[in-house]
């Protein structure tokens, strides 16, 4: 019955989103795309999302080749294939393309979000994040990062847990730190609270209805943002100089509102955390296949370790640069994994592209697992092999954090905070995965099977 409940909501959903959307008529004679559009109004929606992404966009990139048509989340979508349309999409003509998400995340994550935008107002949030997050700056917090990861680890001694729960925990407290410096730690647990009731909405349905995922969300959605409020209000009373994030958003120069920050605050928050666990799960899946390359961190981080003066076991920015070897896994994990399979955006006029056309109001998805996973670009493409990114990889071939002035300000911090937590993890615990192992799921990104349960021991 809640099967059937589902589908009835989400058949009515994207059928007056079709109705309503109705796609530009071509003007100028060129033809489409060559593809699908799937099942009348709902697309090839259950089709992309119910099985292996790679199976999906491998099929249709045999029958149609690198640029093809098809119908997704309600939208007429044109999908690119190639590193050339995506640099095509992203970079070179990107004021042609603006970003988009389904509009129940939007409504969740806030209007304002910079995800949502581009020009000045984007470029503005954008210099905001890049001047918090770049390495001059997320320097200074590795100790507070590494307190995290050290807590983190050494609450999973001799437990079993799941490595993608756990994860996103992980990656939750680096992101309030980062954000919030350790000033706001009064506010944590509320923030922790709302969010993670808000972040079971995002794949609902946009229906606002009392006793919905999406409801629910929306109500936390409304607390995080009063909660935000306060924090403001009590910063703007003590007149001090915060130098996180939201001291930055602060800035009287920047002009920014209060709705306008919380917005990016809940939207840097969402980009930060599920796919920074993600990644950081693949790692460790891979770690205990490929026994060489565990063997070959382990070895890289005990170095490190042994290194050090007695008794002092911190690590420092210049250790974090030292580490070529895991720095390696986490780019081959972001290759094979691609936690981001393709990012969402929308032809504001009509393009024309390798000889065809896409239609203003279009959905256009720069396809980057599919980039990640061809043959001619990374030879054997499902091997997990880290030794590929001993030399230089070629243009817009690898694009695990997007490209573009769109691409993920946060990269650096994110592959520090991976850095930080493998020393600690491979250094001093060893783990094994607890029953099946193989088998993949998916909602929205690709995980191991059931997010990767694990037995964490101390070694001896």
């Amino acid at each position: 019955m809640l099967c059937f409940l589902c589908f009835s909501l989400f058949f009515f959903f994207f059928l007056l989103r079709s109705l309503s959307k109705s796609s530009a008529a071509p003007r100028r004679k060129l033809p489409l795309p060559p593809g699908s559009m799937g099942w009348p109004y709902m697309g090839e929606t259950f089709q992309l999302y119910s099985q292996d992404p790679n199976v999906f966009f491998a099929s249709k990139k045999k029958r149609y080749g690198p640029i093809f048509k098809s119908h997704i989340l309600g939208y007429p979508c044109v999908m690119v294939s190639s590193p050339e349309a995506a640099k095509f999409v992203l970079v070179t003509k990107a004021h042609l393309f603006k970003p988009t998400f389904p509009a129940s995340k939007e409504r969740m994550l806030g209007k304002n979000a910079i995800f949502f935008h581009q020009g000045d107002y984007h470029a503005k949030l954008r210099r905001l994040v890049l001047r918090t997050f770049m390495p001059e700056k997320i320097r200074n917090i590795v100790p507070s990062i590494e307190s995290i990861a050290k807590n983190t680890v050494q609450s999973w001694e001799g437990q079993s847990i799941n490595t993608f729960q756990e994860m996103k925990m992980f990656a939750f407290e680096v992101s309030l730190l980062s954000i919030f410096g350790k000033d706001e730690a009064l506010y944590f647990e509320d923030l922790k609270r709302c969010y993670y009731i808000l972040e079971k909405g995002y794949n609902s349905m946009p229906i606002n209805l009392p006793g919905t995922l999406f409801h629910k969300a929306m109500k936390a959605r409304k607390e995080l943002a009063n909660i935000l409020t306060k924090i403001l209000s009590t910063r703007r009373e003590m007149k001090r100089d915060h130098n996180d994030l939201l001291g930055s958003f602060m800035g009287e120069k920047e002009g920014l509102t209060d709705e306008q920050i919380a917005d990016n605050v809940i939207g840097l928050i969402f980009a930060a955390r599920d796919t920074t666990a993600s990644v950081l799960t693949w790692i460790l899946k891979y770690l205990g296949e490929n026994p060489s390359v565990l063997q070959a961190v382990t070895a890289e981080q005990e170095a490190i370790m042994k290194a050090k003066q007695s008794g002092d076991d911190n690590l420092t920015w210049g250790d974090t640069k030292n580490m070529p070897v895991t720095s390696r896994v986490i780019q081959e994990t972001l290759r094979v994994a691609s936690v981001l399979s393709f990012t969402f955006r929308e032809a504001v006029e009509d393009v024309e592209f390798d000889g065809y056309l896409i239609p203003k109001g279009w959905k256009v998805l720069p396809l980057f697992r599919n980039i990640h996973h061809s043959p001619e670009i990374f030879p054997h493409p499902e091997k997990f092999d880290p030794s590929r990114f001993e030399v230089a990889q070629k243009p817009n071939t690898y694009m695990p954090f997007g490209n573009g002035t769109h691409s993920c300000p946060g990269n650096e911090l994110a592959k520090l905070e991976m850095l930080v937590l493998l020393h600690h993890l491979t250094t001093k615990y060893r783990w094994s995965v607890v029953g099946a192992q193989e088998g993949i799921q998916y909602g929205p990104f690709a995980l191991p099977h059931n997010g990767l349960p694990i037995r964490i021991s101390l070694k001896k």
